[in-house]
């Protein structure tokens, strides 16, 4: 059961991450830009330190794999594989068009419907 993660939704169109910490939910929206490939890790780093979040094996990253954008895709991807192998957390992906809206409940059904995919890596690029 995933009850701790991180969720990256960047594929180059209303990007944003969210965090499940203790029963409370952040979300944090990127504002369109070509910079948000090079912030991803920073902001990252960021939201997990503002909200104290122990990522260990116990926690979970869910990363959307597309279809978007190639770099967004890829960067999202780099830097979730980055914290699974740094922190040896579990790593998670999903389709865009699995998740409706981004809020917990969705977020939550996404989860229970077993919508999501274990150690992916399948992305799907518009080209």
């Amino acid at each position: 059961m995933i009850k701790d993660f991180l969720i990256i939704s960047c594929t180059g169109k209303n990007d944003k991450i969210g965090l499940k910490i203790n029963n409370n939910f952040y979300i944090h929206d990127f504002q369109s830009s070509n910079q948000n490939n090079e912030i991803l890790a920073l902001t990252i780093l960021n939201f997990t330190d503002k909200y104290k979040v122990k990522i260990d094996k116990n926690f979970s990253i869910l990363v959307n794999y597309g279809p978007g954008s190639f770099s967004s895709i890829r960067v999202a991807l780099s830097v979730a594989k980055g914290i699974k192998i740094s922190k040896d957390s579990k790593i998670f992906g999903f389709k865009n068009s699995d998740l409706s809206q981004f809020n917990l409940e969705n977020i939550e059904i996404l989860i229970n419907k077993n919508l999501i995919e274990k150690n992916l890596i399948k992305p799907i690029y518009i080209s």
